[in-house]
């Protein structure tokens, strides 16, 4: 028999991590981080229970109550638990009062909000998969009558279902990249490392009309100064010594497709005048050869520099500035979506898991207490691989803060492009981050960290490879909380 679907609406940690580990036995569990997931999710499938988290609203909760009306009305039959704090708002607490939704106030723990939809929802039926031609939950922001049936006015942008986020200026500025990608136009992504931009301009591509052409990513950065001008454009035999056959570049290898340049503010200046070239009239001559060819590449451009102080510098030509600068999108770092952070570190708790075999049977909050203090100068990418490194240690299930690694417990934010990175802490953690003392303490964790990881985690062994005794073993672990 089918387990009863329960879908949850929120981005708490508390409702989105704690609560589905105790009911999975018994539920199947869907999360939506937004309203957008609502729609998706009930286009395929029928909950038998709704759980809606609005102890946090906006707009005075009209929205919340916008949603909840088009719930009630495309699904009478499912029920809906509504969340609140003790303060509810106006809208929510009249609908409540009017319709047959159930509402709670300050649930204090996961198991008893678990025993309520045990208590309420245990004869409810299995949920449905919906065939054919599924009902459509508007979104609450769009008009509608009462006489309609329900239908959306804009289809969602394939941009931000794919790209998740929940900050409300990166997601203005993806409605507006969504338009810009679909038409042949060069775009300028400017963003600090690990924030997104190769997957953002893969994207752009997949929401093209050449999404069935080549994508081609050049790393400029990566490349020898000398050999990406042949790279970009191609050679022909003997333009240099190790040119020993005719090579096509990349914005031929592309046909029709898409060529991303990431690190556009390495090329030299004879590079920027070829570049701005190809932009402006698709031409371009393999180095070494006087036979002009014609790209029909779509072309994305990327940095994680603002070009206007190299303009500045003499170090970026300003006619290809201005060229680029009409259709710039600046990618937000992470510690300026906040909001963002939770929904990806479980989202990358779940894929790397998944990847390494190691079950996590519950996420304890406080993990994601510390992922929102740290101030992320790494960005995306620095979030997986922390969070990676957690799985990889986590062994009884469990996932907390102390699988977390000590420079993100403690709030040594690494190099970044912003001076203004900083953790904000009081004076003492800030003079106790400098004292020599802690720095050894934090050395010697992740030397103890390591050597468990390399032993199969037998004390033992970890004991003898460190040279020390068990008792000793034992008394560090106690003083630096690692789990026994």
């Amino acid at each position: 028999m089918l387990k009863p679907l329960i879908a949850i609406l929120s981005q708490s940690p508390r409702y989105t991590s704690e609560l589905p580990l105790l009911l999975t036995d018994a539920y199947e569990i869907l999360i939506c981080d937004s309203v957008s997931e609502v729609e998706e999710l009930l286009a395929s499938h029928r909950p038998s229970t709704f759980l809606a988290d609005f102890e946090q609203v906006v707009s005075g909760g009209h929205l919340e109550d916008r949603l909840l009306n088009e719930l009630q009305r495309c699904f009478p039959r499912m029920k809906i638990i509504m969340l609140t704090g003790s303060q509810c708002a106006e809208p929510l607490q009249r609908r409540a009062n009017e319709t047959d939704l159930i509402q709670l106030k300050n649930v204090e723990t996961m198991e008893t909000m678990a025993e309520v939809i045990e208590t309420q929802f245990s004869t409810t039926a299995v949920t449905e998969t919906v065939p054919t031609q599924p009902a459509k939950v508007p979104s609450p922001s769009s008009s509608h009558t009462t006489d309609s049936a329900p239908s959306l006015e804009t289809p969602p942008s394939r941009i931000l279902d794919r790209f998740q986020t929940e900050s409300p200026e990166l997601r203005l500025m993806l409605q507006d990249l969504e338009i810009a990608a679909r038409h042949d136009v060069t775009i300028l992504l400017i963003g600090e490392t690990g924030s997104g931009k190769t997957y953002l301009s893969q994207l752009i591509h997949d929401v093209s009309p050449r999404s069935h052409e080549p994508f081609l990513h050049v790393a400029c950065g990566a490349l020898p100064a000398e050999l990406i001008e042949s790279e970009l454009f191609g050679h022909s035999k003997g333009a240099f010594t190790s040119a020993h056959a005719d090579k096509d570049g990349k914005f031929l290898a592309a046909k029709n497709g898409t060529v991303l340049l990431d690190e556009i503010d390495v090329l030299g200046p004879e590079q920027q005048v070829k570049l701005l070239r190809v932009i402006e009239t698709k031409q371009f001559e393999p180095v070494g050869s006087n036979e002009t060819h014609t790209s029909q590449a779509r072309l994305l451009v990327a940095s994680n520099l603002d070009l206007q102080p190299l303009v500045e510098q003499g170090r970026f030509r300003p006619d290809l500035y201005y060229r680029l600068n009409m259709l710039k999108f600046e990618l937000l770092p992470l510690r300026k979506r906040k909001l963002d952070i939770t929904p990806l570190a479980r989202k990358f708790i779940g894929e790397l898991s998944d990847l390494h075999g190691i079950a996590i049977h519950r996420v304890d909050s406080g993990l994601f207490e510390s992922l929102n203090r740290y101030p992320w100068p790494g960005n995306v990418r620095e979030l997986e691989n922390v969070i990676r490194r957690a799985v990889i240690y986590c062994r009884d299930g469990v996932l907390n803060a102390q699988h977390l690694p000590p420079h993100i417990l403690s709030g040594f934010a690494g190099p970044t492009n912003d001076p203004s990175v900083s953790l904000t802490s009081n004076e003492s953690e800030t003079q106790q981050r400098k004292e020599l003392g802690h720095q050894i303490a934090t050395t010697e964790r992740e030397i103890i960290e390591q050597a468990l990881y390399n032993n199969n985690f037998s004390r033992t062994n970890t004991a003898k490879e460190l040279g020390i005794s068990r008792v000793t073993l034992y008394n560090k672990m106690k003083k630096y909380g690692m789990s026994k």
